[in-house]
């Protein structure tokens, strides 16, 4: 698969309970570090009664800007044990804010460590995953005759019929991942024999489920 950008598809939310303390992750997609730092207000106004509202976020395709926040929990036991779960995960433009309600027993400096992380990898672990990659929209419009060959043929592969109109010919809308460009033309040239009107879009970028485990 072609390199792309690592991140998530939508926001998400999920407790973990640890020695009777709540550990509510709450996680979402960003452009920007403004709109990290207004989820992370967002958060504490919600949660204006928790104990701890601690939070990180990682924005740009580089990764340049990493904050970590341990709001008030010994320092580096749980902004920073955060922000390392994101890079691990090698996730790009989210933020993370991970609310405790106290239980009433301490965890200790290597506990916090362990809870914090534990969120957020489960928050991680729910929402999956999504990798953004270039990908060409291809319009192919081919005769009537051809549609049945090339219609059962493109099920086959890992390119993605996303539309179908119908006039005097059919005309079909196809997203190429751009790595794939050349391998496409050599499929439309072996299945209709350069019978096809081929019109070429914009790049566009699209998201795939990322699977991949992240590195130790």
């Amino acid at each position: 698969m072609s390199e792309g950008l690592i991140t998530i598809k939508s926001s998400h939310e999920t407790e973990i309970i640890i020695n009777k303390s709540r550990f509510i992750a709450s996680i979402q997609p960003v452009e920007s570090e403004e709109e990290a730092k207004a989820f992370i207000q967002q958060k504490k106004k919600e949660h204006h009664d928790a104990t701890h509202n601690c939070s990180s976020y990682i924005i740009g395709p580089t990764m340049l800007i990493q904050k970590a926040n341990d709001d008030g929990e010994p320092s580096g036991t749980a902004g920073v044990p955060m922000l390392e779960v994101l890079k691990k995960q090698q996730l790009h433009n989210v933020v993370v804010v991970v609310t405790r309600y106290f239980g009433g027993t301490k965890l200790g400096a290597g506990g916090l460590i362990r809870a914090y992380g534990s969120a957020v990898s489960q928050v991680i672990n729910e929402i999956g995953r999504i990798i953004l990659l270039d990908a060409i929209p291809f319009e192919v419009t081919i005769d009537y005759d051809q549609t049945g060959r090339f219609e059962h043929e493109i099920q086959q592969t890992e390119f993605s019929l996303v539309n179908t109109e119908y006039t005097d010919k059919v005309k079909y809308t196809v997203h190429v991942i751009a790595s794939d460009e050349e391998k496409f033309i050599a499929f439309l040239n072996e299945i209709n024999q350069g019978k096809y009107i081929l019109n070429k879009q914009d790049m566009i970028a699209l998201p795939f489920p990322y699977n991949k485990k992240e590195e130790r």
